[in-house]
């Protein structure tokens, strides 16, 4: 399973890497496809009415990908707590670890803005994906 992103040129710095932020944007995008590879996808959750914004995210860079380069992002869920989730990500080039990371996210009643639980047969969802 993940996702393999090849880098367009968009994607690079005048020093011909991948810009740093552009990771999240990987992130995100392995985050949808982990979602809709087993039945389901963020508006799913919208309608049940949650929300789920990204509240903190960090990135560890450990080697720089290039321009043409065909990256392997591997999302896994490892934790459902109350009214959060965490995502935790591995990207890969041939088998080499390129950054690792993690997004947390919070789950937003639509309706109020505010913090809620999530709703029990979403959560079951989440953690029937044998990631937790």
């Amino acid at each position: 399973m993940g996702l393999d992103v090849r880098v367009i040129y968009g994607d690079t710095d005048q020093m011909g890497v991948v810009y740093y932020a552009n990771y999240l944007r990987y992130f995100e995008a392995s985050r949808g496809n982990y979602l809709r590879e087993r039945g389901r996808s963020y508006r799913e959750f919208e309608r049940h009415g949650v929300l789920l914004p990204v509240v903190e995210a960090h990135v560890r860079y450990h080697s720089s990908a290039r321009y043409e380069d065909l990256l392997h992002i591997e999302p896994r869920i490892t934790s459902v707590r109350g009214a959060t989730l965490r995502f935790d990500y591995l990207v890969t080039r041939s088998g080499e670890l390129l950054a690792e990371g993690y997004t947390v996210h919070a789950c937003i009643a639509q309706a109020t803005g505010k913090p809620t639980r999530f709703p029990d047969d979403i959560r079951a969802l989440l953690q029937e994906q044998g990631s937790i």
